[in-house]
């Protein structure tokens, strides 16, 4: 319940909440409750006065005295990793501790929400718990869990409000960037993801392209900002909260951890502006159609072996199409349609013939379409 004091103290958070607030953005904490550090005073105790410790029971022991020097530790640790002991969450002690932690962030310094690491090795009644002490705190908290797979049993409305959704990363990533799906494979992959999970959820995942975890999106498309770009799009025309990794959209790159955890470039001569209009456009339209946030999904053309991806997202009479061209070279998109249309992208207006209205987009290519 304390700041490291390179960075201050618990007032000067309480100020950095109160001016992010007035500017209209939101401070979730990022927290580990799966497992401490190797300072963790509780811990240490453990190491000091072995099974006479009052805080033996916060972790996982299985022999006395705590040993890692051969071979795996002698307690439950993250990742096999000795410095990094595993908490008992399922002791009352360490549980009212740690939601303690959990409530004071929000009730005394006015957090907006919680990120839970390693999510998925903590037991699930920790976290039912968890939920109650954070909503009364503040019903409004988002909480979001750090799981990589498929996550149905955290989003039935008692534990998480959302996941960080790396099962939407690897299908945007292996359809656009990797090329292992075609669109049609692409489609089934995101209608069974819709599927799976309430659509509160769903209205609400964090969808990622890329985070301190993972190589940097620019990276893994070898510094092709137009595959970059078309994924970005999806992302932000596709139901879910979407996350910027920070310095993506000036077009900072990396690879595999730690060279993706690079320093922000502040400097604008450094940064890619022309990248940075590109996801300004995106935030904007998004804020301003409201089918890209809300609406429903419904996939018009992804074809077996096909590049071509086009779909309309539909929020009560309002209607928006959106086209993707993954592919090297120019396509041609045929949508059914009488009505005339607005490329919301470049501007061009698109009228049909007959029932039929043709859009050529260039290589990797896309297109926001709304009525005219």
């Amino acid at each position: 319940m304390k700041i490291d004091p390179h960075f201050g103290d618990v007032d000067t958070m309480k100020k950095l909440v109160k001016a992010s607030h007035e500017r209209g953005i939101r401070v979730v904490l990022d927290a580990v409750f799966n497992h401490s550090g190797k300072s963790f005073a509780p811990f240490l105790d453990v190491l000091e006065n072995g099974e006479a410790s009052r805080y033996k029971d916060w972790f996982h022991i299985h022999e006395f005295p705590l040993d890692s020097t051969k071979g795996l530790p002698t307690y439950d640790t993250f990742a096999f990793e000795p410095i990094m002991p595993k908490l008992n969450t399922a002791n009352p002690q360490t549980k009212r501790y740690l939601l303690n932690v959990a409530e004071f962030w929000i009730k005394e310094v006015g957090i907006d929400g919680w990120r839970l690491d390693v999510a998925n090795e903590v037991d699930h009644q920790f976290w039912r718990d968890f939920r109650k002490v954070v909503k009364e705190a503040n019903p409004e908290a988002y909480i979001l869990g750090e799981i990589w797979h498929e996550s149905s049993g955290w989003l039935q409305g008692d534990q998480f409000d959302a996941v960080m959704n790396y099962p939407f990363t690897n299908a945007v990533l292996d359809f656009v960037i990797h090329q292992k799906l075609d669109a049609r494979g692409f489609a089934n992959i995101i209608g069974q993801q819709i599927s799976r999970y309430p659509q509160q959820a769903n209205e609400v995942a964090f969808n990622l392209l890329d985070s301190h975890d993972t190589p940097r999106l620019l990276t893994l498309c070898d510094g092709n900002k137009d595959k970059m770009k078309l994924a970005a799009l999806f992302q932000f025309t596709y139901m879910g909260t979407p996350c910027i990794y920070y310095g993506d959209e000036v077009g900072i790159d990396g690879g595999p951890d730690p060279e993706c955890r690079k320093c922000m470039e502040w400097r604008s001569e450094h940064q890619d502006q022309e990248l940075f209009e590109f996801y300004r456009k995106l935030i904007a339209l998004r804020k301003e159609i409201d089918p890209l946030r809300t609406g429903s999904i419904r996939f018009l053309e992804a074809e077996r072996g096909g590049s071509k991806l086009a779909y309309e997202r539909k929020l009560g009479q309002e209607t928006v199409i959106v086209l993707l061209n993954n592919y090297d070279a120019a396509q041609t998109f045929e949508i059914t349609t009488v009505k005339s249309w607005v490329d919301r992208i470049t501007g061009s207006s698109y009228t049909p013939v007959g029932d039929k209205l043709m859009v050529r987009l260039p290589a990797y290519g896309y297109s926001i379409l709304t009525l005219e």
